[in-house]
């Protein structure tokens, strides 16, 4: 009886950690990166056509980039 209260209680404790925030040193380590501007770049599109972000989108779109690592490639 006395270990599974141990074991639960060691759960407990342990869900707890993982759910609690990051502390506040840890968060003003992070650098915030939104609103911040870009270098000018050239990227390749899935049209197999080069984009040039400072002709195409600087000042006329909000641009958001993702990228898939090993997205189209058999795995």
């Amino acid at each position: 009886m006395r270990k599974k209260r141990f074991h639960l209680f060691l759960l407990l404790f342990l869900l707890l950690l993982f759910f609690l925030p990051p502390s506040p040193i840890e968060a003003r380590r992070k650098i915030d990166l939104v609103g911040r501007e870009v270098p000018y770049f050239t990227l390749p599109s899935s049209q197999d056509r080069a984009i040039t972000y400072a002709d195409e989108y600087y000042g006329k779109y909000h641009l958001v980039i993702t990228f898939f690592p090993a997205a189209f490639t058999p795995l």
